[in-house]
């Protein structure tokens, strides 16, 4: 049964955030509120995590998964990332986009797409999320939290406790998040191109 923590959306509570990141080290899945929508996230280097991420989903292999980092610093230590590339990045983060990128040997070949070694890298603009980041003290593998067979992602904790309570170890509740999934832009052509729409509006980066 999943663990339910409300925590307070502006001032974390640190305790609960590191209860929460113990969950995470014991290989186990949690459920956060981020700037778009709800995700679950999984430690990058459990194997079996990141299995259960893709089964909760119905992913399969070629689904990218997204790596949930603090900053961009932290992003440079997983992806390569050129002069051009961190100017978009530097605008754009934190807040509601994936950017698809080479990823580096840090990624495991697992969680990359088994043929273009890309992942795609976030840096969410949601204090909890940050601050469990910071309690964890390494970036996340994460997916969005969207049921299987169905097309919107989940913003509510307690429906998500109820759907997923045996699939969870724990739910994060800060408060409902905006229902829309992050806007994801590829990064790996010779020019930025918009894979999904959501909630970031690519014109504000300049993008058509």
């Amino acid at each position: 049964m999943a663990i339910f923590f409300s925590i307070h959306p502006d001032n974390p509570q640190l305790r609960l955030l590191k209860q929460a990141a113990q969950w995470l080290n014991d290989g186990g899945l949690v459920a956060v509120p981020t700037d778009s929508s709800y995700a679950v996230v999984a430690r990058l280097d459990d194997k079996a995590a990141a299995d259960g991420l893709r089964r909760l989903r119905g992913l399969d292999d070629r689904h990218h998964l997204t790596l949930i980092c603090r900053d961009l610093a932290e992003i440079g230590h997983f992806a390569r990332v050129d002069n051009k590339q961190y100017r978009l990045l530097k605008a754009a983060t934190p807040g509601p986009w994936t950017f698809i990128l080479e990823a580096t040997r840090e990624v495991p070949r697992r969680v990359s797409h088994p043929s273009r070694k890309t992942i795609g890298i976030r840096v969410p603009d949601h204090l909890v999320t940050l601050g469990l980041l910071d309690a964890v003290g390494a970036p996340l593998l994460s997916t969005t939290l969207i049921p299987q067979g169905e097309e919107e992602a989940l913003n509510d904790a307690e429906i998500i406790q109820e759907r997923y309570a045996h699939q969870l170890a724990a739910v994060i509740d800060a408060g409902a998040c905006p229902q829309l999934p992050t806007t994801v832009i590829d990064l790996t052509g010779d020019e930025p191109a918009v894979m999904r729409h959501g909630r970031g509006d690519p014109a504000t980066l300049g993008l058509a």
